[in-house]
């Protein structure tokens, strides 16, 4: 979510007007998109602006997040100079979205979504579920750094979804997990309902976004307030672990 010359080794900035001035906007992106339209070739960035982020909206964001993961999947992610953006959001950061994910380190968004430093803000807690220390960041996310979206990001074969189904018990890990359970007696499923099933465990967690996306509207008003107003927008995801696809919903 940025834009300047990645890769050529400029360092003069010329890579980063030439493509701006290439767009003709100053909605010029990092994930090769131009007011929401694909742009030829590459797009080279160092960190993304705060003109460019305001000038970006919700939806946008989230089509950009998606084309990054097509890119992720055909495995055609983005030749990123990481130097060179910490250097460039070292004095400031405008970060697009904000996502809550799992901590599995199969999931990591950034990558799956072919992101880089100063994109996007990043929660991670097994089992994503939300609580008063995620709030409080989101709200920090939107309303005071200026975020646009709240991405819910689960994925299959979680183990937090599995241990919630098994009723498993461990120190801390054991209330962690009865925040998942709502989501293992919400969900309407016909079959096998133990941690074995795969089709079971990843069909709570996706329940599971969604229930986490309803408690964070009715636990934050003011995560509500902005998204009635337009401001943010707020969705849920699933990552698949087999193919590597992110699908978007809600």
């Amino acid at each position: 979510m940025c834009d300047a010359d990645e890769c050529s080794g400029h360092n003069d900035g010329s890579g980063r007007r030439s493509f701006l001035k290439l767009t003709g906007t100053a909605t010029a992106l990092r994930f090769g998109l131009a007011a929401g339209a694909l742009v030829a070739g590459p797009a080279y960035a160092d960190a993304l602006t705060k003109a460019q982020r305001k000038s970006m909206t919700p939806e946008q964001i989230i089509q950009t997040m998606k084309r990054g993961n097509e890119r992720f999947r055909k495995g055609e992610r983005k030749a990123r100079n990481y130097l060179r953006e910490q250097r460039a959001s070292a004095s400031g950061q405008y970060p697009a979205a904000v996502l809550l994910s799992c901590i599995d380190s199969r999931a990591p968004a950034e990558v799956i979504m072919d992101l880089g430093i100063g994109d996007v803000f990043n929660c991670r807690v097994a089992g994503n579920v939300e609580g008063d220390d995620i709030l409080g960041s989101m709200e920090f996310a939107c309303k005071l750094a200026g975020a646009k979206v709240v991405v819910v990001m689960g994925h299959t074969s979680c183990g937090a979804v599995k241990g919630a189904i098994a009723n498993a018990e461990l120190g801390h890990l054991t209330g962690l997990l009865d925040k998942i359970k709502p989501a293992v007696e919400a969900t309407i499923y016909t079959g096998d309902r133990s941690a074995t099933n795969y089709a079971f465990v990843d069909a709570v967690a996706r329940k599971n976004v969604e229930l986490t996306i309803a408690d964070i509207r009715k636990d934050s008003p003011v995560l509500a307030e902005l998204e009635t107003k337009g401001t943010i927008k707020i969705v849920g995801a699933m990552y698949n672990l087999g193919t590597g696809a992110v699908e978007f919903f809600g």
